[in-house]
């Protein structure tokens, strides 16, 4: 069987939890007993903790016991439990962690397990539990996308993706926001039993089974500004609800009502990006959801999206995401969800 433990801690999201369990959970439906998944919460103590939505969760297991069931083969605190060392290791997200300091024993479990399980890694802000626990060092990673830039900037040493929804850098895989964590565990049940069964997981859970990896999650909303009022936000929402359109700096300057030079200057400030590259990553999202959602030639698509002409759409999916608008439809076009 393949036993996989998940910590978690006050605080936790109970999605990032819930989630990637359900898949396992289901997955068990399709596999003979010998190849079931068995999941194990852990935890610093077996104490009943609140996730940040308030629900109550109970660990099965506590981080000194796995440490003791890795050296002497038995678990004393989870005896209903398959003992480890564990197959796979995820460490959950929460809310507070991108701004929270190190948790010394969640750090020295990860480190523990990481040098022992076959594949280990995080769910949404998860990632910065392995970053304090030294396991992203040269190491592409990925999170939610709102934590990315602060993932990157308090680990200089990862190579943040800012946008995929999951990734795998050899025993190391990380998922981005909430929901990206069932999409990650899809892969991995499929990596072991195959695309077949995590079809028949995903239609059980009523998800979408065709998101993977390397599909983007929201481009231009990656640098959107703090301060939802702010006149750089209401630039940006300007250049969504008119995407089709032309656009000059001189433009978007009067919507900001700032003075040309300013508003190219608080816009790098605020985005980290040209008021140029905002456009064309905006376009770009803007295109990609017409092409996983229909049939619309490539003319067309660049057409509505601001782009104007295909080729000019082509050159910027090429640049951004290494695959062409075709490419981009055939892996990530949705499929009809009821069947004739």
């Amino acid at each position: 069987m393949k036993s996989v433990a998940v910590a978690i801690f006050p605080g936790v999201q109970a999605l990032d939890v819930a989630g990637p369990i359900d898949v396992f959970s289901e997955a068990n439906r399709f596999l003979a007993p010998a190849d079931r998944y068995q999941v194990t919460l852990v935890a610093a103590t077996q104490d009943a903790l609140r996730a940040s939505n308030g629900m109550t969760l109970v660990p099965d297991a506590t981080f000194e016991a796995t440490f003791d069931d890795m050296s002497s083969g038995t678990l004393k605190d989870a005896s209903t439990r398959r003992p480890g060392p564990f197959d796979l290791a995820l460490v959950a997200g929460g809310p507070a962690l991108p701004d929270g300091p190190p948790d010394p024993p969640l750090s020295e479990w990860l480190n523990t397990v990481a040098s022992q399980c076959e594949r280990y890694g995080s769910i949404c802000t998860g990632a910065f539990a392995l970053g304090h626990a030294g396991l992203l060092d040269d190491r592409q990673v990925t999170t939610h996308w709102q934590h990315a830039r602060e993932l990157a900037q308090r680990f200089p040493r990862a190579r943040v993706d800012f946008d995929s929804i999951y990734l795998r850098d050899e025993r190391l895989v990380t998922s981005a926001g909430v929901t990206a964590g069932i999409d990650l565990s899809l892969a991995l049940v499929a990596e072991d039993h195959g695309a077949r069964t995590a079809l028949a997981v995903a239609k059980r859970l009523v998800v979408f089974a065709q998101r993977q990896g390397g599909q983007s999650q929201f481009s231009p909303y990656l640098t959107a500004p703090a301060d939802e009022t702010s006149p750089i936000a209401k630039v940006q929402a300007h250049v969504m609800a008119h995407i089709h359109d032309k656009f000059t700096v001189r433009q978007l300057a009067a919507v900001a009502g700032m003075s040309e030079r300013n508003f190219a200057r608080v816009f790098v400030q605020e985005t980290k990006l040209t008021p140029h590259e905002f456009i064309e990553r905006a376009r770009l999202d803007a295109a990609r959801q017409l092409l996983e959602g229909g049939d619309a030639p490539l003319k067309v698509v660049a057409w509505e999206s601001g782009f104007g002409i295909a080729d000019r759409m082509r050159a910027v999916f090429a640049k951004q995401l290494g695959v062409t608008p075709l490419q981009y439809r055939e892996r990530f076009r949705r499929k009809p969800s009821i069947e004739r």
